[in-house]
Parts: C-alpha cells; sequence; structure tokens
C-alpha cells in the first residue's frame, strides 16, 4: 500500500504553460507555478525539449518543483528522455560527424526532429549539469519508470542502478560515437505492441522490478489510431503490463498529470 500520492507526466515538448496548467489542475501547484502537492511524489518521464516553445522553461519550472516539494515531504524527480540526449549532443558535438555514422551528426538529427534554437541558446552549464545526472530508469509505486518503450535498456545492465551507471558514465564523457549509440538505442520504441508485447514487458519488469511498465515516446495516438485532440486518459496495454503516457501534447493533446496505479474507467481494449 502506497504512503504517498504519486503521479507520472510524460513528453511535454516545449509545452511549459499547458504542463503549469495540468499540474495545478491536478492539484500538485498553484496559479503561481508553485509546489502545493504536500507529500506527493512526481516523476517526469522526460522530453521536455524539441518541437514547442520553451522547452528550457520547461526544465525551469522541473528543478523549481524539485527544489519546493521536500518541504512538505513531497518529492519530484526526472528521467532523461532521448531528446534531451539529442539536445546534449547538439550543444557538445554540433555537426561532428559520427564515426562511420554514414554522415550522420547531431547536428542533423536535432534540426529535423523539432530541435528549437532556443533552447540551445537559452541552455546553461547548471542545465546541463542537471540534466547529465537524471537517471534513465526508476521504480515507483511498484512501477517500471522508463522513457522509451525498449527493451534496449538492458544493453546497459541488468539492473535499474547499473542502467542509470552506465548511462551517466556516457553523459560525462565525451566519446561522439557512445553518445550516438545512446541516442539511437534512446528513440527506439514499440517493444509491447503486437502478440509478443506482453512477454517483452515482463521481460523487462522481471529484470529490472515493478509490476507494470511506464513510458512515454510514444504518441498514444499513433497506436490507437485516433488524432492526439481525442484522447482523454493514458493507453493501458500488452495484457496490462505497460502503460503509455504521452498524449501528443505538442500536436495538440492533452497533459496527462496520471496517478498511479492507473485504473481505466472502461476495460481496456488492446488495440493492437
Amino acid at each position: 500500500m502506497k504512503d504517498h500520492p504519486t503521479f507520472v507526466v510524460g513528453d511535454v515538448h516545449g509545452c511549459r504553460d499547458e504542463l503549469a496548467d495540468a499540474l495545478c489542475d491536478a492539484g500538485l501547484v498553484d496559479d503561481g507555478g508553485n509546489w502545493i502537492g504536500a507529500d506527493a511524489h512526481l516523476w517526469f518521464l522526460g522530453d521536455f525539449v524539441d518541437r514547442g516553445p520553451d522547452g528550457v522553461g520547461v526544465i525551469d519550472l522541473v528543478r523549481s518543483l524539485q527544489r519546493q516539494a521536500p518541504s512538505s515531504d513531497g518529492f519530484v524527480n526526472s528521467l532523461l528522455g532521448n531528446h534531451e540526449i539529442l539536445l546534449l549532443g547538439m550543444h557538445r558535438f554540433g555537426d561532428a560527424p559520427v564515426p562511420g555514422g554514414a554522415g550522420r551528426c547531431f547536428a542533423r538529427s536535432w534540426a529535423v526532429n523539432g530541435g528549437q534554437l532556443a533552447d540551445q541558446d537559452a541552455l546553461t552549464g547548471e542545465h546541463i549539469e542537471w540534466l547529465c545526472s537524471r537517471p534513465v530508469v526508476a521504480v515507483a509505486a511498484e512501477h517500471l519508470l522508463v522513457h522509451s518503450d525498449t527493451l534496449d535498456y538492458l544493453d546497459w545492465g541488468d539492473t535499474v542502478e547499473e542502467i542509470n551507471t552506465a548511462v551517466g558514465e556516457v553523459l560525462a564523457g565525451h566519446d561522439l560515437a557512445q553518445w550516438w549509440d545512446l541516442w539511437r538505442r534512446m528513440t527506439s520504441r514499440f517493444a509491447f505492441r503486437g502478440p509478443d508485447g506482453a512477454e517483452a514487458a515482463e521481460e523487462l519488469l522481471t529484470r529490472l522490478g515493478g509490476q507494470r511498465v511506464v513510458h512515454g515516446h510514444s504518441v498514444i495516438a499513433d497506436q490507437v489510431g485516433v488524432h492526439p485532440v481525442e484522447l482523454e486518459a493514458p493507453h493501458l496495454y500488452a495484457g496490462g503490463k505497460a502503460l503509455g503516457i504521452d498524449a501528443g501534447l505538442f500536436a495538440g493533446g492533452p497533459c496527462l498529470v496520471v496517478e498511479l496505479p492507473y485504473t481505466p474507467a472502461e476495460p481496456a481494449t488492446d488495440r493492437r
């Protein structure tokens, strides 16, 4: 049994005002964006930046809440998403060619994946240090939190601690090939779809802990075949073993603030 409410938020992609409004509606912040969530725990699953107008503003809001929450026994933290890796890779390596990458570089990938010059201009050393210290996997309220719906996390280790340590070492280094591999693996998706999806989710849970995988990264609308504006809730699938919470905020979908454990209003239909 939980001793505090736990909430998760998926991909914000620069939509700072929409995030603040959604957190206010959930009773976690006031009209000024200040923490009023008491002892609640709040996790963000990454992808603060790109596509929307104020990615660094999103980061600043999250960092502010992280500082404020402990005063009322609350807790705020975030995972690193693939777009944070892209932002940092662009900042660090620019158009330097990836070794053996057939002309690939961070600058090109950043540009075609919604990179915003305003985010690069606003990025400070403090932002970079904070982002590079974020975990990529966590267990909270008996749920396994990841950004991407992929099994590639297991390439970095067999435990949450091993994975976060391995990724942290890449982020602390200056090896372009390793950074690119990190970006590439974090962009993979859809491991929990299809007839083998429940088995894949169970493999990740067995190795890393938790009773259900919670992820962002893959927009729910793409999985269920609707426009993001039609979405109102997260997507429970893979036999109940996976919960997708990216409602495509940047494309007009809602900013979902989901309390764990999530119980759908109606029996979930596993559309594949």
